[in-house]
């Protein structure tokens, strides 16, 4: 399974990036308002740092706006994949894109159908929202079971972004499903690598060294 940040701030990508396992990076209009600078400017800075694909937000209400804006995007950078909401006019936006050979990422993703009809309009990844299931009382990483289980059934060549992760047992619920891709916020990176049994192990083998040191 690969691995997304879901962050717009350079300094926590470069950090990421750092560990060696950054495949790609998702941003959306949100994340983009918490950062300093030009949205362009970011995201050249972000496609700088991560050789993958950099989702950047379409923001217009009708297709032809989507387009406009896809377009424009996707001529910053190579690694640009544009993000489209989950609507009839994002669907239309999505094909004719698409057809230009322009990547989509298709967001806001609650239900098997709606991957299914993401797919199905040419999105290159789709991107179902797990955490803002949950909040509802919904199972959403059994909606990327679902989603999956579809996706196999047709071999469809659009890839699954887990998103709207919240806690490291998404990611691993993710990953044991078969989900292609999940894209991380960084709090939840940094909670996956750590685990109390390995920093009580680390304190015992220094006070041991200590041992060791002190014996000449």
């Amino acid at each position: 399974m690969k691995f997304f940040i879901d962050t717009a701030n350079i300094e926590q990508i470069k950090e990421a990036a750092s560990i060696g396992i950054l495949d790609g990076v998702t941003t959306n209009p949100t994340l983009i308002s918490r950062e300093k600078g030009n949205p362009e400017d970011i995201f050249k800075a972000i496609c700088e740092i991560v050789d993958g694909p950099v989702s950047a937000e379409a923001v217009s209400p009708d297709w032809q706006g989507m387009v406009k804006e896809g377009r424009h995007l996707a001529s910053l950078h190579k690694n640009i994949v544009v993000k489209i909401p989950m609507t009839k006019e994002g669907l239309k936006a999505v094909k004719v894109l698409a057809t230009e050979g322009i990547r989509t990422n298709v967001t806001l993703v609650f239900s098997p159908i709606q991957a299914l009809l993401a797919a199905r309009a040419g999105a290159a990844f789709v991107s179902p929202f797990v955490g803002r299931l949950d909040d509802i009382a919904s199972e959403g990483m059994e909606r990327v079971e679902q989603i999956m289980q579809i996706f196999s059934n047709y071999a469809l060549s659009a890839e699954v972004i887990v998103a709207s992760i919240r806690h490291p047992m998404h990611v691993v619920r993710a990953a044991m499903i078969g989900a292609h891709i999940a894209t991380i916020p960084f709090k939840v990176i940094e909670q996956m690598m750590k685990h109390p049994l390995t920093d009580n192990g680390i304190t015992r083998f220094l006070a041991d060294w200590e041992k060791v040191k002190n014996r000449s």
